[in-house]
């Protein structure tokens, strides 16, 4: 079954297809560094994936080549429009030397909705799924051994027609690099301090926040900046009068309060155009609901009620003076979770607990849960093989 349905009008289009892979290997293929020296997305492995696109002819033939600068005309409109979407997924090697990718289905899935929201061409989930795999498994010796360390893929879509126009492109270009990472947390979790500016706008009903685009991300780096010089390491997105909780930094958003009863809720903000529907997000429910139903509990979990729901500052204001704020978290492929220890807003700051390891309770679970899972430590359909 295709992760996601082709266009249309793309059926007269050649599709994008696994078979027509023609692979170059690079000559001068290098040794990846020591893992301990790797900067998360500094270095690049031999080889990356290219396929061509143009309105007439459909998807061109995919082509695994060594890594190198790709060549656009100065009036590309990727220059000019931003007609550009990413996705970011990981490459996981476990100790019997496998490897396996994270639900890159729903990676596929997502790059396609993002590709119709800015009408770039979509393509079969299931035969971009295949090219990565291959491109992983020809790359495989640069997927880190070390225990924590992963291959990170950005599988990325470009318009690159020769145009000062604004309009649908008639050619693109989709690309895949992959960057050996470590870890994103050392030995010691350092839990993030957020400002929260409602002056700061991230995205807007009807706009583009449910997309993983370019253009998301650059209007991202002044407020992050800003909130660094009053010693707040990431924002969290308020939206509108009310300040609703959107999204923190660049993850999606976990608020767990304290019930009467000692049990938990976890909420998280509903997908309501504005928001990000994240792998990370995805995963981090499904447990949580396998939790809460018995289908699947997870130890030192108590009782605990999912919602996917709108909060607003007030609540959890309200939650921390009561002493029902248990803890937020944010949810992501680059730290998978990320514990919050403060949040600052209208000039004071509202503490968030943590426990000795720095996160929270529901957080940790979280965090250790989705690791063995990635790493293959344990069976579970969201860890793919590479190869069998």
């Amino acid at each position: 079954m295709s992760s996601h349905p082709v266009h249309p009008e793309s059926t007269t289009r050649a599709p994008l297809d696994a078979s027509r892979l023609k692979v170059e290997k690079n000559p001068k293929a290098g040794t990846p560094p020591p893992p301990e020296q790797l900067v998360f997305g500094q270095t690049f492995t031999d080889h990356m994936l290219v396929v061509p696109w143009t309105a007439e002819g459909g998807w061109g033939e995919p082509k695994i080549q060594a890594y190198s600068p790709l060549s656009l005309q100065p009036s590309s409109i990727i220059f000019h429009y931003a007609p550009s979407l990413f996705e970011g997924l990981k490459a996981y090697k476990n100790p019997k030397g496998e490897v396996r990718l994270f639900r890159p289905d729903m990676n596929a899935a997502r790059m396609n909705r993002s590709a119709e929201r800015i009408s770039l061409p979509t393509f079969d989930g299931d035969e971009l799924v295949k090219l990565l795999k291959k491109l992983v498994e020809i790359d495989a010796n640069w997927v880190p051994e070390k225990e924590g360390y992963s291959l990170y893929l950005r599988p990325t879509l470009i318009g690159t027609q020769p145009s000062l126009g604004v309009g649908e492109t008639k050619e693109a270009l989709l690309f895949v690099i992959m960057s050996p990472v470590g870890p994103y947390y050392s030995s010691v979790v350092k839990p993030v301090a957020l400002e929260a500016n409602p002056e700061r706008v991230r995205a807007w009903p009807g706009g583009t926040g449910d997309a993983k685009l370019g253009a998301n991300y650059g209007p991202c780096i002044l407020p992050q900046r800003e909130a660094a010089k009053k010693g707040y390491q990431q924002n969290l997105w308020l939206f509108g009068d009310e300040h609703y909780l959107t999204e923190v930094g660049t993850m999606n958003l976990f608020v767990v309060l304290k019930n009467d009863d000692g049990s938990y809720e976890v909420v998280t903000p509903p997908l309501n155009g504005m928001i990000l529907p994240g792998v990370t997000r995805d995963s981090v429910l499904g447990l949580l609901r396998a939790h809460e139903s018995g289908q699947s509990p997870l130890s030192n979990l108590p009782k605990i009620h999912v919602s996917e729901r709108e909060i607003k500052m007030q609540e959890l204001q309200d939650a921390a003076a009561q002493g029902k704020l248990v803890e937020v978290f944010g949810a992501g492929t680059a730290a998978v979770i990320s514990p919050v220890d403060r949040i600052g807003y209208q000039g004071k700051d509202i503490h968030v607990p943590v426990t000795s390891s720095g996160f929270g309770p529901v957080a940790e679970v979280m965090l250790n849960t989705l690791s063995a899972i990635q790493w293959g430590k344990v069976e579970h359909p969201w860890s793919v093989p590479v190869s069998k």
